[in-house]
């Protein structure tokens, strides 16, 4: 198994995509096998979904604190619609994406608090299989307490999804007066929406 590599058709690509709770100091990692926007958002879900995630009062609105490349990037389409459908209207939740700018990831908390720890705990070790690699991230502990949980997603995640501007009319999206290029809020588009 590969993580950052050319393609190869013996290895499998693993995608590591983490969600770090900043308040609780608890990381969730899912690992799949496709780099796309509807695998990030379903990550985000399946995090929010889980019965053993601490909550918040009133979780009536989602801060997501983000890089701008890859699949979840800001300039990218299905990202955002992907939100509009799977968490703000699904669940009805503000959602607020803030994207660090281009070249500045290595400030984000998920970077050197979740993933660096990740790494060292399984530096040197092998990662032939995408059970091996959860079970070595869920390894990951530190003396500051951070605990990790992983798990794989399976699904099919096409490739190159286009997203019309008439679709893109069609999100509740809201660009913040500040970087609105990387800051937006996207709200959910029925009232009738409700958390499940």
């Amino acid at each position: 198994m590969k993580d950052h590599d050319f393609p190869d058709k013996t290895t499998i690509k693993a995608v590591p995509y983490g969600i770090y709770d900043v308040v609780h100091n608890q990381g969730f990692v899912y690992v799949g096998t496709g780099d796309t926007a509807e695998f990030a958002v379903d990550a985000i879900v399946r995090w929010f979904e889980r019965k053993d995630r601490p909550t918040f009062k009133n979780e009536r609105k989602l801060l997501i604190l983000w890089d701008s490349g890859g699949s979840n990037g800001s300039r990218v389409r299905n990202w955002k619609r992907q939100l509009q459908q799977q968490l703000a209207d699904r669940f009805g939740l503000e959602v607020m994406v803030c994207h660090d700018p281009p070249g500045t990831s290595k400030w984000n908390p998920i970077e050197h608090r979740l993933f660096s720890c990740v790494s060292l705990n399984w530096a040197g070790q092998p990662l032939r299989s995408l059970s091996r690699m959860t079970a070595l991230i869920r390894g990951t502990v530190t003396t500051m307490g951070l605990q990790v949980k992983a798990s794989v997603l399976k699904g099919n995640y096409p490739l190159k999804i286009k997203v019309s501007n008439a679709e893109m009319a069609e999100l509740a999206l809201t660009r913040r007066k500040i970087c609105p290029q990387w800051n937006y809020g996207i709200h959910p588009r029925s009232s009738n929406s409700s958390k499940q």
